[in-house]
């Protein structure tokens, strides 16, 4: 039997003809059955297999995984690798899709690591062609021989063949990558990649590349994904992302250590705050924002991720690598470079040690502190500690301390601000008044800055002016912001005024003598620290925990107050724009999307700002590899709390929303399905006296469940 493939050739055993497929059918079979029987899933709850049918599941198996066994180089160059192809329970997979449902494409790279060089060459290139000019880039083979070696087992034999005189001692890496089409099943395709590592002459692998994990990326691309998807890690994306290859539309490198930090920095590019553009071939980064400033190189260098090299960036200082961020320094001319023109990268560590003396110097730590996080700062730490007399009617007294980073007690008059919030009932923040001369909507703001009164160890109380509400029950809530300026390095070259907030606390108590029960928890701001690590600029610092955020940004809350004072003039003729934390980030995180939509997001903030969130582009990649993949919600949600829909909970003001008020459930799900046609499906489900009918089909195990609409892969 011989069969064509896409260029490759598959040659199967035919001694035992019929037979051997019958035997096959019959193996492939009773694995399906034990996957029946399995007690354990392998779908995770945002694969779409894991909502399907057993029957489904038995017949498609869905899911793809690659292993390679081993890879050779014979003493003529022949590249050699041999792999299983298997489904996520471990059953083999036919890559022809005949045996098992969904045929199955697999790619082929190889690339050594020279012993007197740290990245990676490729042994296959090709030419582009573009509007800058011909250049080499790095390939994939074709047109290599694919044998079956036995049920999901292929070696493949590359055509593409190591040099004359290639190095046996080198490291040389083969790189696969696969998808597995099941558009006829009407599920995603299966993608999957793999790298194996290995020295021609038999030596164990000492020389690597492994400076950047794929853990740190999937912190916030949930699952790097790339062309199409099939490319899914860093030790795989190196092999061709390396000085060989060069995009032909601009001339410009795609080496992973330029490429990926010009991406990131993207909108604070030097060459693109001056008026430029950086894009590879028809995709413009100019517009990324990195959410966690890029200043913080650990968000991708890791020093937990296990890399061998995780230190290379503290190390091994590169105008290649340096100069992508600070692409305004010309090193040959010495042009915006403090210590002058550089030849080459061999004096670059002598004055960019991994970590001088102070904050702020040359080395490569104290260049990249961002202010709010620098060790010279005091710090401001807030403890609540208990709240009196906070019943029904009663003026509430909270009891708190105040020091610094050292344990040391400060007084208020070394703060820019303090202040305490007052909120509830927790079942719901939002439409609670506590007085005709409260303007904010659901809650009560009161500065403590003079009127708190401190002991000499730092334990201090402040009277609230305003009373719980008369007719309170239930619990209310107290949280706590501060905000402190230091001047750093005095009458230095160095010296900045750095502005930076307190962790907000939030306390708990009953108004009624009833059980304390805290508000629920959505969210966790460890997940939100995933991407942004620390929010030291929102609100200039003073708002930084989502327990404190939606105390304000409450369901009866817009921005109202500012958008009279509108600095944009058209922003003053449109009506408020609601900022109820559910809705607020949905739309924030939603971004550019929103514009597909036929919606948009702009919220008036302090000072009148115009703050148009429609070009936020949310990192969580897709099973095709495109950003702004927000199907998962459990990147920002904690404990499943996706699927508990907030039945029953105040309506949500959204004055520029097809809706006004919205309904709870309404509001969360269209602040991601913005469109009118979700809006119509939600009216269509709601009844003015009896609420919203979601939870019939929405909640977990219904057949449009939240995990099932939502599932990626």
């Amino acid at each position: 039997m011989h069969l064509s493939r896409q260029g490759t050739h598959m040659t199967l055993p035919t001694s035992k003809g019929s037979a051997v497929k019958a035997a096959r059918l019959l193996i492939l079979l009773v694995a399906a059955f034990a996957l029946t029987g399995a007690k354990k899933s392998p779908y995770g709850p945002h694969d779409k297999a894991a909502y399907l049918n057993s029957v489904t599941i038995d017949f498609l198996r869905p899911g793809l995984t690659i292993q390679i066994a081993s890879g050779t180089i014979a003493t003529d160059g022949t590249v050699t690798v041999v792999y299983n192809l298997t489904d996520p329970a471990g059953l083999p997979l036919d890559i022809n899709g005949v045996y098992t449902p969904g045929p199955i494409t697999v790619g082929y790279v190889i690339g050594t690591i020279p012993n007197d060089k740290d990245q990676y060459t490729s042994y296959i290139t090709s030419q582009a062609t573009g509007a800058a000019g011909t250049f080499t880039r790095a390939a994939a083979d074709s047109g290599g021989v694919l044998t079956q070696l036995d049920s999901g087992k292929y070696q493949y034999v590359f055509k593409a063949k190591a040099p004359t005189g290639f190095d046996p001692t080198a490291t040389h890496t083969i790189g696969l990558y696969a998808a597995r089409n099941m558009a006829a099943f009407s599920i995603p395709n299966n993608n999957a990649s793999a790298v194996f590592s290995f020295v021609p002459n038999g030596a164990k692998v000492t020389h690597v590349r492994d400076v950047v994990r794929t853990s740190a990326c999937n912190t916030c691309h949930d699952q790097l994904s790339a062309h199409g998807g099939r490319r899914r890690a860093v030790e795989l994306c190196i092999i061709c992302h390396q000085p060989q290859t060069t995009e032909a539309g601009g001339g410009k490198t795609v080496d992973y250590k330029v490429f990926i930090h010009k991406l990131h920095m993207g909108s604070q590019l030097p060459s693109v705050i001056a008026g430029g553009k950086y894009g590879i071939g028809t995709s413009d980064w100019s517009s990324v924002v990195f959410p966690a400033d890029p200043r913080r190189c650990e968000t991708c260098h890791n020093q937990k991720s296990g890399a061998v090299q995780a230190t290379n960036y503290l190390t091994k200082p590169s105008a290649a690598a340096c100069g992508s961020c600070h692409d305004n320094v010309d090193f040959v001319s010495g042009k915006n470079h403090a210590g002058g023109p550089q030849v080459s990268d061999n004096l670059c560590a002598t004055c960019h040690i991994p970590k001088g003396e102070i904050d702020f110097d040359a080395s490569v730590k104290g260049a990249h502190v961002v202010p709010a996080d620098s060790t010279m700062l005091s710090g401001v730490a807030i403890t609540l500690a208990k709240v009196d007399g906070g019943t029904a009617g009663s003026k509430p007294t909270v009891t708190f301390t105040l020091k610094d980073a050292s344990g040391a007690p400060i007084a208020p008059a070394t703060l820019g601000s303090l202040s305490f919030t007052m909120g509830g009932p927790t079942t719901d923040y939002g439409y609670t008044s506590f007085g005709t001369d409260v303007t904010t909507p659901g809650y009560v703001t009161e500065s403590a800055l003079t009127a708190a009164k401190c002991g000499s160890d730092g334990t201090c109380t402040y009277a609230f002016t305003h009373a719980v509400p008369a007719k309170a029950t239930g619990t209310f809530a107290i949280g706590v912001e501060a905000r402190r300026t230091e001047t750093l390095l005095p009458k230095t070259t160095k010296e900045q005024a750095v502005t930076y907030g307190a962790k907000n606390q939030v306390t708990y108590f009953s108004v009624d003598g009833s059980a304390v029960a805290p508000r629920r928890k959505v969210v966790d701001v460890a997940n939100c620290q995933r991407c942004h690590v620390s929010f030291t600029t929102i609100h200039g610092g003073l708002r930084n925990q989502t327990e404190y955020c939606v105390m304000c940004h409450n369901p009866s809350n817009t921005d109202g107050a500012r958008r009279p004072g509108a600095t944009v003039a058209a922003d003053k003729l449109l009506p408020n724009q609601g900022i109820n934390f559910n809705l607020l980030v949905h739309r924030i995180h939603t971004g550019e999307n929103l514009l597909a939509l036929g919606r948009e997001y702009t919220v008036v903030g302090f000072g009148g700002t115009h703050n148009d969130f429609t070009d936020v582009r949310y990192p969580a990649m897709s099973s095709t590899g495109s950003a702004g993949d927000t199907r998962n919600c459990s990147v920002c949600h904690t404990g499943g709390s996706e699927a508990n829909l907030p039945l029953g909970k105040n309506q949500i003001l959204d004055p520029q929303g097809p809706i006004n008020p919205v309904n709870a459930i309404t509001g969360a799900c269209t602040g991601c399905h913005a469109d009118i046609p979700v809006a119509v499906h939600a009216l269509s489900q709601t009844d003015p006296k009896l609420g919203e009918s979601c939870t019939i089909c929405h909640k977990t195990g219904a057949q449009f469940s939240i995990g099932s609409v939502h599932a990626q892969y």
